[in-house]
């Protein structure tokens, strides 16, 4: 069946629809009920079920997604949120309504009260007493279709498996794909998950900006907008960082936020032009005890998720029990290339990109060219979870001065499957330490580096009165959901991707 087949018969089943939405109101029958009453759910009735239970009358309703229409008994499987349960209907027990039920298609949502029996096959089912239609669908769902060509092999359409299509359409996607829809319960469990371990150690969920008159936090591209009112450019936030350091500084301990944030950059396997962070500022911790955190943290998701600390990700068994393995940027690229690039400058780093083929963007530096090595040559190898730590000052303008080795910033960045699911600091909390990183990156921006980040003279202002010792960390939703649920794309996890527009 090629796509203008496949048309002509979605038109004419469309139409057939509307002709049985015309019958049924002649009936009598509303199409479109204000509501229904049910008490009971599929997935409970048939775990609960007994044969030597009494007799139980329930109240269901569901989509139906399977339909048998014999005569004066027939049988369909509807499917509510926790799965697909049958009914059996005979137009003795259903009288006039029954004679309605030629006119229900797949895809109609109905309500059936009755009771649960088992049938002679040993299927657990609802004997239907009362049924009731709940909405008409005008739009047949895709289902698979067979077709006998002429040398007699079958041939199996699956109209709905264009991934594309999948995605543009989530709503019947999240209907004919019950694992997809799992998959998305499993994001919010994610995130209750994550509450419920930041909220038992005392840290204050918040809400910050989302429209700023100045944007900062990360390095990235912003969306740029316009507040007619005050005849000025505002912009989408790329990051919560700023704000929630702020917060630190009014006097909490402990403030997180999960917030949407968007960066105007390209779309992959692993970035959506919106999506989801969870960041979290504790006072006076560093970034080794940040790492712990973190440990524990993803440790607990993954159990609440799968009852298990490992993961299978494709080819992978990805085991999160504590603790990680740990190594310096620096001597993750010599373990990985054999090359010793700490202390190099911005014309060594350079010409060794280039003997060693990583392309790289002229107006990058010092701390970029580090970063395009790492991306390139050793983050793909980082399957099982590891703490990057120790990168170049040049590429984290937020971060504290490390301690003990000169030129480096305590940072630290979880990877996992070759991807960043986190990144965290020791936070710089020097103002005039900041005030400096804050103008090397507008020099940056001058040389042509749009990700560079700007001079915020309000957030210097905030750390000229004081921020205590801070750790801080941004947690990818997204990607940290991509890997804990086994998918190998964004868009996977997301209820509704970005998408170019539709033709």
């Amino acid at each position: 069946m090629d796509q203008h087949e496949y048309l002509q018969e979605l038109n004419a089943l469309m139409a057939r629809r509307r002709e049985e939405l015309d019958q049924l109101r002649k009936l009598g029958i509303e199409p479109y009920p204000h509501g229904y009453e049910r008490d009971a759910f599929s997935a409970e009735i048939i775990s609960a079920f007994k044969d030597e239970d009494p007799q139980r009358i329930v109240s269901v309703a569901g989509r139906i997604m399977s339909l048998r229409k014999m005569g004066k008994a027939s049988f369909c499987h509807i499917q509510d949120s926790t799965g697909k349960i049958q009914v059996y209907l005979r137009k003795d027990d259903l009288g006039d309504i029954y004679d309605a039920f030629r006119l229900l298609d797949i895809g109609d949502i109905i309500g059936i009260k009755g009771f649960i029996f088992r049938t002679k096959m040993g299927e657990i089912s609802v004997h239907a007493q009362e049924l009731k239609l709940l909405t008409k669908s005008l739009r047949p769902l895709p289902v698979v279709k067979e077709k006998t060509d002429d040398a007699g092999n079958k041939i199996v359409f699956y109209p709905f498996a264009d991934k594309e299509l999948r995605y543009r359409q989530r709503y019947v996607d999240l209907v004919v794909n019950p694992s997809v829809r799992e998959v998305l319960t499993k994001r919010t469990l994610i995130l209750r998950t994550i509450r419920k371990f930041l909220d038992a150690r005392g840290y204050l969920e918040v809400e910050t900006p989302v429209l700023q008159p100045l944007y900062g936090g990360a390095s990235a591209r912003p969306f740029i907008t316009h507040h007619n009112a005050l005849d000025m450019p505002l912009y989408l936030r790329i990051a919560d960082e700023l704000y929630l350091k702020r917060l630190i500084v009014g006097g909490y301990d402990g403030v997180y936020e999960i917030a949407k944030d968007f960066r105007n950059e390209g779309m992959d396997r692993t970035h959506n032009p919106e999506f989801t962070m969870m960041e979290v500022y504790v006072a006076y911790q560093d970034y080794l005890w940040m790492m712990g955190l973190v440990e524990q943290m993803i440790h607990s998701v993954a159990l609440a998720l799968n009852g298990s600390a490992k993961v299978t990700l494709g080819e992978h068994e990805i085991d999160f029990t504590p603790p990680w393995k740990r190594l310096t940027m620096f001597g993750a690229i010599e373990e990985y290339t054999g090359l010793a690039l700490q202390g190099n400058n911005e014309a060594q780093l350079r010409a060794v990109a280039k003997e060693i083929h990583v392309d790289i963007e002229p107006a990058a530096g010092a701390g970029k060219i580090v970063d395009e090595i790492f991306s390139v040559k050793v983050q793909p190898h980082l399957v099982q979870p590891t703490f990057i730590m120790d990168y170049p000052i040049e590429m984290s303008p937020l971060a504290k001065k490390h301690r003990s080795v000169e030129g480096l910033v305590e940072r630290f960045e979880g990877m996992v499957n070759g991807q960043e699911i986190c990144n965290a600091f020791t936070e710089l909390n020097d103002p005039l330490d900041q005030r400096a990183r804050f103008e090397d990156q507008v020099r940056l921006k001058e040389r042509g580096d749009d990700e560079a980040q700007s001079l915020d003279e309000d957030f210097l202002r905030a750390l000229e009165y004081g921020m205590p010792p801070t750790a801080g960390l941004g947690i990818g939703i997204d990607r940290l959901t991509m890997v804990l649920t086994g998918q190998e794309s964004i868009r996977d996890v997301i209820f509704f991707p970005q998408m170019k527009p539709e033709k």
